[in-house]
């Protein structure tokens, strides 16, 4: 149930992803341009907030997917693969991959917008849910786009994700395997 205190108080905890009506509501109230802009200048906090209701918004619905994408969410959430708190990549890289997923338009648009570089990098240097993530995102991107495959290898995915497979959580091993099947 959605709270007004949580909101006076910066405490955004709710979610969205099993509650498609909220999300259409949400989206249909106007609320994805503004988090756009928090993407750009909001506070840390604001920026994972802001990147985590994305990614609720798009987890499951293909309007709100590519309203997000038209808003334009894809460049600022790249930026947070790099510039963001450690909440806010792990944020980001969920956002994209929600935003990528059965939409080929929006995987291109990732790719072209330089999220490979940066997501390779959190492979690494990531927290353990960047990690997998970051690993999740790359299947994606790789997903029936030969061109994108051959980025991701190019940049350097295959050592780190094959490193993930040897040592990293459960969750980050098999999204790593689906990368490297892609």
């Amino acid at each position: 149930e959605w709270d007004p205190d949580c909101v006076l108080k910066g405490q955004l905890s709710f979610d969205f992803s099993n509650h498609s009506n909220k999300k259409v509501a949400i989206a249909r109230a106007g609320a994805i341009p503004p988090l756009v802009e928090l993407l750009i200048s909001g506070s840390k906090k604001a920026q994972a907030k802001a990147a985590g209701a994305l990614w609720n918004l798009a987890c499951g619905n293909a309007d709100n997917a590519v309203a997000i994408a038209k808003a334009g969410a894809i460049p600022p959430l790249v930026r947070l693969l790099t510039s963001g708190s450690e909440k806010a990549q792990a944020e980001a890289a969920a956002a994209l991959l929600n935003l990528a997923f059965r939409n080929a338009d929006n995987a291109v648009a990732i790719a072209k917008a330089d999220a490979i570089p940066p997501l390779v990098k959190l492979l690494t240097s990531g927290s353990e849910e960047a990690q997998g993530n970051a690993a999740a995102v790359l299947s994606i991107l790789a997903c029936r786009n030969a061109d994108n495959a051959v980025a991701i290898a190019k940049a350097g995915a295959i050592p780190p994700l094959v490193e993930l497979l040897i040592s990293g959580s459960k969750k980050a091993q098999a999204k790593a395997a689906g990368a490297l099947w892609n």
